[in-house]
């Protein structure tokens, strides 16, 4: 049976639509991994580990709740919290793996299959830059087709230069022989910053993996540098910082399936 996880390189492009516009693009690579192979993984790659240094290595408390036990149980506990009764099917996860050992993920995002590969949500898991964490669990619903389309309230501060009052609608096709995540966050009034995300599947081998280290040198120390130094251009535009609020009670929030 031939592995589910994959690496997918590509680039990500933001665009801020107001109050004064502003964008950025660079290229990017993630890795897909279904959470039943990590172990596999490590045995198989000389250039990738599980919680341990390596060029590429993969660590169980850089995601959700360290303390929490297994990753794909915390997954599973929040579905049947949701009301929506996973089955054991796959869950993959598509993220940034610690590069020479360090990564920060603004987003990573899980999906969640039943045993007849059919998807039964989707979680968003967001980093800030303040050491904190929050996601968002969206159902899909039973008759949604790619692209996915599913929302989500702004519940936790991201960016020093965003409003709280925001709408998120995500635009998901989802891993395959490519993938495409979009996101538009939106006020009252309309659109605000839209987000878009495209890759293409490579095999995750050793071969691909020394590929990406050469193509994407440093990435995930370019990914915090990029975001502080974007954050000073934003900054120089006369977009003032907006105040923190604590974060929410909840580490979730559920929201429901797109309704057609």
């Amino acid at each position: 049976m031939s592995e589910a996880s994959a690496l997918y390189a590509g680039e990500v492009m933001h665009v801020r639509l107001k109050p004064r516009r502003h964008r950025l693009a660079y290229r990017l690579f993630s890795l897909l991994l279904d959470l039943d192979e990590i172990a596999g993984l490590d045995a198989r790659l000389r250039l990738f580990s599980r919680n341990r240094f390596n060029v590429f290595s993969f660590h169980d408390r850089d995601y959700a709740d360290p303390e929490a036990g297994p990753l794909k149980a915390q997954v599973e506990h929040l579905l049947a919290d949701a009301g929506l009764e996973p089955d054991g099917g796959a869950i993959r996860l598509l993220t940034l793996p610690r590069l020479f050992g360090y990564a920060f993920n603004p987003l990573s995002v899980y999906f969640c299959y039943r045993r007849d590969g059919s998807l039964i949500a989707l979680l968003y898991e967001v980093n800030n830059t303040f050491g904190q964490r929050h996601s968002y669990l969206i159902p899909v619903g039973a008759n949604e087709t790619a692209p996915l389309r599913q929302k989500a309230e702004k519940r936790f501060y991201v960016s020093p230069f965003m409003d709280m009052g925001l709408t998120y609608s995500f635009r998901i096709t989802p891993p395959g022989q490519g993938l495409r995540i979009a996101i538009l966050a939106s006020d009252a009034q309309g659109p605000v910053l839209s987000a878009v995300q495209t890759a293409t599947r490579r095999p995750l081998n050793d071969r691909q993996l020394l590929r990406v280290m050469l193509s994407y040198p440093l990435l995930t120390l370019k990914v915090i540098a990029g975001i502080h130094w974007e954050a000073l251009r934003i900054w120089a535009k006369g977009i003032g910082l907006r105040p923190r609020p604590k974060a929410p009670d909840s580490p979730v929030s559920i929201s429901p399936a797109h309704r057609p």
